[in-house]
């Protein structure tokens, strides 16, 4: 018989209302559009069975991954027909997968037309490509007569510079609608989640937000919707006395300029919270708060709990991780510091 796991070290406080809460904003801020989400990256590293089932509560029926991989995480918890796989079918493999568990497609190039319709087609979604140069249908491509016969459920395109006041995004605005007169389809999308801030032109039948969902700001003018989903936390491992004059951590980078009282905790850069959290990292706990010393390990970081007498190991505490702080601090895009979360949180 295995013997039962001791509780992770680390956990990730998730806010499920607030979770719910931001998609319920972005759904009213889309006017006449429903807002789907992107759910990829396993939730934007929250973890999608986590997430999906709020957000199906909330009233959200499009959910978005990138890879095959992801999809039967997903099976269980939305309808197949819900959940759309952006890269679409770039193997004969991925288009059967995609018929059998009747997740839709997204299609990204003539290629990808015959490769679904070879298996037998079916509804799909359909990617123009108005100006990023990824994935997507080239604007020059949308008059093909292969893509009549395609079942499209959704026509989307993808925002260079949603987040910013750019021309650009009116000039792709327009290459969209002209791809939605040449291209039978049943909805329309080109919103991300700055994207649905530009307004009803904008919006189609369906948006897409994915990194404000989680509690990403965007855009300044989105930031009084969005509340903070998820907080790292970390138990304190050991508790010790550092006389004034010692250095803490790897290559000394820091040196006790009087005696203080110090936590490791069970965090590191293995899991996410990276070097540049070095020397400039906050926790809180007992409404304290707790600042990083010396270098962030690969497993461990030691924290200041000189004004903490009362916290000992095995409590918790937690990281100052707001995303539009934490990316201002680190440098670090909001979209990375979550994914960069890693397996050993408590999920």
């Amino acid at each position: 018989m295995r013997p039962e796991v001791p509780a992770p070290a680390l956990r990730l406080g998730f806010d499920s209302d607030a979770l719910k809460s931001n998609w319920q904003a972005l759904d009213r801020l889309s006017g006449t559009a429903r807002a789907g989400a992107a759910v990829k990256a396993d939730g934007y590293g929250l973890g999608a069975r986590l997430v999906v089932p709020v957000l199906h509560a909330a009233g959200c029926h499009d959910f978005f991954v990138a890879h095959w991989s992801e999809v039967p995480d997903l099976l269980d918890l939305a309808a197949p027909g819900s959940i759309s796989v952006l890269h679409g079918p770039t193997t004969d493999a991925e288009a059967a997968f995609a018929m059998a568990c009747g997740v839709k497609p997204v299609i990204n190039s003539l290629d990808q037309v015959r490769r679904w319709l070879n298996v037998g087609g079916g509804r799909c979604d359909l990617m123009v490509d108005t100006g990023m140069n990824r994935l997507g249908l080239p604007m020059s491509q949308i008059g093909d007569e292969t893509l009549a016969a395609l079942d499209i459920d959704v026509l989307m395109s993808h925002l260079v510079s949603a987040e910013e006041e750019s021309d650009f995004n009116a000039v792709q605005c327009e290459r969209w609608r002209r791809a939605c007169t040449a291209i039978p389809h049943l909805r329309s999308s080109l919103c991300n989640s700055a994207g649905i801030a530009l307004g009803s032109d904008y919006h189609g039948d369906l948006t897409r937000p994915g990194i404000a969902l989680y509690g990403g700001v965007p855009r300044a003018d989105m930031a009084s919707l969005i509340r903070q989903v998820v907080i790292p936390q970390a138990v304190i491992m050991q508790v010790r006395e550092v006389a004034q004059g010692e250095t803490i951590g790897y290559n000394a980078t820091f040196t006790a300029t009087r005696p203080m009282r110090t936590g490791t905790i069970a965090l590191g850069y293995a899991d996410g919270y990276l070097r540049c959290w070095s020397n400039t990292g906050r926790f809180h706990a007992a409404g304290r708060t707790l600042p990083v010393l010396g270098r962030v390990s690969m497993d461990m970081t030691v924290i200041d709990l000189s004004e903490a007498s009362e916290l000992k190991e095995g409590d918790w505490v937690s990281a100052d991780y707001a995303l539009p702080d934490a990316s201002a601090a680190t440098g670090l895009s909001q979209y990375e510091l979550l994914t960069v979360l890693g397996r050993r949180f408590g999920r």
